[in-house]
């Protein structure tokens, strides 16, 4: 419970109590409005009290939320594999990416160019599964 009274807490909870208030408040001015003979105050007199119950809603599952991630997280079906090509002392370096270059695939009787550059890239994607999208030649 330690976790809910932190200066960020603090401030969620002050938030919850002067929305919440200030929502029934409204809805209270309205429905004295809706009384004295404006109609379509009556909608807005329901309508406050929603926002209200919809700022509790969020408190509530932020609340839930974080006591819920004191728990420790369910261990790893499999450890990652090691990387073996950097040292003991070293750590591990992203190699670049081979980039092979695909001819253009063919298109199917598609006459839109749009169409065919896409399969092209899928193409490429394809043939190159350890590269990033944004390693596209083309």
């Amino acid at each position: 419970m330690k976790r809910l009274w932190t200066p960020a807490w603090i401030l969620r909870h002050v938030a919850l109590v002067v929305l919440v208030t200030g929502f029934l408040a409204l809805g209270w001015w309205q429905i004295s409005r809706a009384a004295s003979g404006n109609t379509l105050s009556w909608a807005y007199a329901v309508e406050w009290p929603i926002f209200a119950g919809f700022v509790v809603f969020v408190w509530w599952r932020e609340v839930r939320h974080a006591l819920r991630g004191r728990h420790p997280a369910p261990p790893a079906a499999a450890p990652a594999p090691a990387d073996t090509t950097a040292g003991p002392t070293t750590p591990a370096v992203r190699r670049p990416v081979r980039v092979a270059r695909v001819p253009a695939a063919p298109v199917d009787g598609a006459d839109d160019a749009d169409l065919a550059a896409y399969n092209r890239y899928l193409h490429w994607l394809n043939a190159n599964p350890g590269a990033r999208p944004g390693d596209y030649p083309g």
